[in-house]
């Protein structure tokens, strides 16, 4: 391993956003493992993909400690792995919903508990959550995936200044919309009630046609790399363009009914 090769840990990275982030990162010559629930230790494109279910303690506590047996220390967490949702407020039952947040939030949080303590140790490190351009407004029909990534949001900035001192970093990227399958993953409430449907449908559709024309993962592996290699990484990278930047912006600047009567007149 070469001086500036880091020893990387990428969650959910069979797939999508994380296979692309694990298969770049492998080319640039640094020592990636990638986690899935189903692996077994394989060699992939250059990285190892080892076993790790981030909805359970005992299994990313393993992830982890097969990485630090292995190399001997980690120096980058990509917080990667998570699910999408989809379905009105009133339709999402709190079951479903705290199946959301245990892969989105807890998710993280555990990972996040297993790698800092060899992080302190080192006194050094990166840890990249990868959240979504969703987490600045409440999207309707995934107003609890857009809640996720919002709470993913405020715990890395406490976290962020928690860690700083033992010269640890905490990064959030928001991505929009990739091309991926994480449509084919999505949670559904068993029921869509008819007085929402029509809504619902035409939520849908939209996000449905987003997908189909958006970009490609290897444009957010890229910003991953960039954000490896920079040792004073900013602390939020939004990886959008068009509409979905343009979005963010008039968030922040127009008085909220106004902006709340802009997304309703694109979803219905």
């Amino acid at each position: 391993m070469s001086l500036k090769a880091k020893v990387v840990l990428v969650t959910g990275g069979s797939s999508g956003l994380g296979k692309s982030i694990c298969q770049r990162l492998a080319k640039a010559g640094h020592v990636v493992y990638g986690s899935s629930r189903k692996a077994t230790g394989e060699k992939v494109d250059g990285y190892t993909l080892i076993p790790m279910d981030v909805c359970d303690g005992d299994s990313v506590d393993r992830a982890v400690e097969t990485v630090m047996k292995a190399n001997g220390r980690l120096d980058v967490v990509v917080n990667n792995a998570g699910l999408g949702i989809q379905g009105a407020v009133e339709d999402i039952t709190p079951e479903l919903g705290q199946r959301l947040f245990d892969t989105n939030v807890w998710g993280p949080h555990r990972v996040c508990r297993a790698a800092l303590p060899h992080m302190r140790d080192q006194r050094s490190g990166t840890i990249i959550n990868i959240s979504s351009v969703a987490s600045n407004f409440g999207l309707p029909y995934r107003g609890f995936y857009s809640a996720s990534k919002a709470a993913l949001d405020r715990m890395s900035e406490a976290l962020s200044t928690e860690v700083d001192r033992f010269g640890i970093k905490i990064v959030t990227v928001q991505p929009g919309e990739f091309n991926t399958a994480i449509s084919d993953s999505r949670l559904r409430p068993e029921k869509i009630s008819e007085a929402h449907r029509p809504g619902y449908q035409k939520a849908m559709d939209i996000l449905g046609g987003s997908m189909h024309y958006s970009r490609d993962p290897d444009e957010l592996a890229k910003v991953v790399q960039k954000i490896i290699a920079d040792p004073e990484p900013k602390a939020l990278y939004v990886v959008a363009q068009g509409m979905q930047r343009v979005s963010i912006l008039a968030k922040k600047i127009l008085p909220g009914r106004m902006f709340e009567r802009m997304v309703r007149k694109h979803y219905e």
